[in-house]
């Protein structure tokens, strides 16, 4: 998750909202894309989730990452919880459950982020090996409970903690158990951001499949290919999951503020520190509803920002694109999940044709779709046929997208190699939970220990 942030601006009007994400609009030739993975750690010797304290405990690493990398420390109630690099070098930060998250800078080409996530990993596997930790890259944790899982010392957590049993079944799963890739993207102006949107929502069952890659839990298969997308049908479905106005002509700012000023907050931050906010909704707090609670109970535009940071559906909107749908994995799709939406939606070809393929999908189509997923991956139905056919007409087009952006390497290769995972399950139709799921019933003869070896970084 990003880091908090702070901006006393006061907030005048909802055209102000508006206006803090249209900020966000960029010309064409200066898009970027900022890549996020999240990982699993686990001691060596015994397979065991990571603490935060103790010589071989998070903030060991995090101390030690700072020192290699003399980024600055960030700090909640005085212990370490993140690393910020300066001005557009991205920061490290961490999930509920000790997931160790780098958000990558917003660069120009995925060669670029191929250096990034190498050089990260670089850096924390020769730490992590003198500490006697691995990093695992999986859309979920394989082997532990809810209870034997650390929980991370951010108080935004321990509000979110108290708050998710609520609203849903799957909210502490989500937060401790899951790992994600995300990719962030510009939009040029409020159309370029609609259209986006609107294909990001209705695509993203399909990078859900193509990324399937949770097929374990708690030491033994779990019926599904997406544990992680499974969890997200019952997180929180007030903050989460589709948005059906995006679907609809003439969508655009005004319509994502209105419904995000309806989502109950999770937290003020006032003088550094947080306060439980629940119980309300940003319109309310708008009008009044913390006053008597906290000091200065006016709402910020800092406020507004750490709200939309806070709600979760399939395409987040701020001021950029964040795409959401993708389990954890290794590097290969930590590159292929941006490949994959750059090629879509950074070539104006690809993303009209893209457009025109899904032109009539309805909201509830695509709603049925992603409750597939999780247990089908490629193969849930879809009209007459499946999401693999679908992936077969679509993938070509992230390709050819990526031909024509022509960003080469120094070996005068595009950026659609990094598509070749992705190709390789089109083309058999089995995604990376049928492989492993397979590998556990045969040569793993059902022990996760050859798991944590395989897919470790």
């Amino acid at each position: 998750m990003a880091r908090d942030t702070t901006d006393l601006t006061p907030i005048r009007s909802l055209d102000e909202l508006v206006d803090h994400i249209r900020a966000g609009e960029k010309p064409v030739s200066e898009f970027r894309l900022g890549t996020e993975h999240e990982k699993f750690g686990y001691r060596l010797a015994d397979l065991s989730p990571v603490p935060y304290e103790g010589e071989d405990g998070i903030r060991r690493l995090l101390e030690e990452l700072q020192t290699r990398t003399g980024w600055e420390p960030i700090v909640d109630d005085g212990r370490i919880i993140g690393l910020a690099g300066g001005s557009g070098e991205g920061a490290i930060s961490l999930e509920p459950g000790g997931q160790f998250e780098l958000s990558g800078a917003p660069l120009e080409t995925l060669h670029e982020t191929v250096s990034e996530t190498e050089g990260h990993l670089n850096h924390v596997k020769a730490i992590a090996g003198e500490l006697g930790l691995g990093f695992l890259g999986l859309g979920a944790s394989p082997l532990w409970t809810l209870d034997q899982t650390p929980v991370m010392p951010k108080s935004r957590y321990s509000i979110m903690k108290r708050y998710m049993p609520k609203v849903g079944t799957r909210g502490l799963d989500m937060m401790f158990r899951t790992a994600t890739i995300q990719v962030n993207l510009d939009f040029s102006d409020e159309r370029d951001m609609a259209r986006k949107m609107r294909l990001g929502l209705k695509l993203q069952a399909l990078a859900s499949a193509l990324f399937a890659n949770s097929p374990f839990t708690e030491g033994k298969p779990n019926g599904l290919l997406s544990w992680r997308s499974g969890v997200w049908l019952d997180t929180d479905n007030q903050r989460s999951g589709l948005l059906p106005f995006a679907f609809e002509a003439g969508f655009g700012y005004r319509d994502y503020v209105d419904w995000a000023l309806d989502v109950p907050m999770y937290f003020v931050m006032r003088d550094g520190r947080y306060h439980d906010a629940t119980h309300v909704t940003f319109r309310q707090m708008l009008d009044g509803a913390l006053k008597g609670e906290i000091a200065d109970p006016e709402p910020n535009m800092g406020d507004w920002a750490n709200h939309l940071s806070t709600v979760f559906p399939d395409v987040r909107l701020k001021r950029f694109l964040e795409m959401r749908g993708a389990d954890g994995g290794l590097l290969p799709d930590i590159i292929a999940l941006p490949a994959f939406w750059c090629g879509l939606l950074y070539d104006a070809q690809a993303l009209d044709e893209a457009e025109a393929i899904t032109a009539d999908w309805s909201f509830e189509e695509v709603d049925r779709l992603r409750s597939a997923v999780p247990r089908l991956g490629l193969h849930a139905p879809f009209r007459n046929g499946t999401l693999l056919d679908v992936a077969r007409r679509i993938l070509p087009l992230a390709q050819d997208g990526l031909e024509r952006r022509d960003r080469r390497d120094a070996q005068g290769r595009s950026e659609a190699i990094y598509l070749q995972p992705l190709a390789a399950r089109v083309a058999s139709g089995r995604t990376a939970a049928d492989d492993l799921l397979a590998r556990f019933e045969g040569e793993w003869n059902g022990s996760l220990e050859a798991l944590f070896a395989d897919q470790s970084y």
